[in-house]
């Protein structure tokens, strides 16, 4: 296992994921663990609980817009890369403008917390975009939808999910 994390199997914790993550969890699998929600935030996290940044992946919510149309999307990347927001991401989504979405649009459109948003059980018809290193990692941990916990799954798994679309999109 990944850190010094005590995993547990996701299907057996529903209470350690959002609601819409544990419905969707069933078809990913993956281990579940509970962690201190101050420590949520990948730096601490990762410094905390013995996880190393390039096991750990990110998911970051971007609105891309084009004539007055809004698109969201989630970004997958390993914690030691940043996503391409405003170049491949923005191209990718055929958008003039993409940015990261705000706080309260991202929680209230994912129905997760911030600093646990995932993109497993994100709403229907939004593109999961997944960068090819986070696609090949053998396992990566990620948000569970809740800051009191963390998902650990293989990389290849992200890439089943709906919507899902394995691009080279880090900086």
């Amino acid at each position: 296992m990944v850190g010094t994390l005590d995993w547990t199997p996701a299907g057996d914790r529903p209470d350690l994921l959002a609601g819409p993550v544990a419905a969707a969890a069933r078809s990913i699998g993956g281990e579940v663990a509970a962690i201190d929600p101050a420590l949520a935030d990948t730096a601490a996290f990762c410094e905390h609980y013995d996880v190393p940044l390039d096991a750990s992946a990110n998911c970051v919510v971007v609105a891309a817009k084009r004539g007055g149309e809004v698109t969201y999307a989630a970004c997958m990347v390993l914690a030691t890369d940043r996503a391409d927001v405003n170049g491949v991401v923005r191209r990718h989504l055929g958008a003039r403008k993409a940015s990261f979405a705000p706080m309260a649009e991202a929680t209230t459109l994912t129905g997760m917390e911030y600093g646990g948003i995932t993109p497993i059980g994100l709403p229907g018809g939004w593109p999961i975009l997944v960068d090819e290193t986070v696609a090949a990692a053998p396992h990566v941990v990620i948000g569970s939808g809740l800051r009191a916990s963390k998902l650990l799954v293989p990389g290849k798994a992200l890439t089943t999910l709906p919507g899902a679309q394995v691009i080279a999109l880090a900086q």
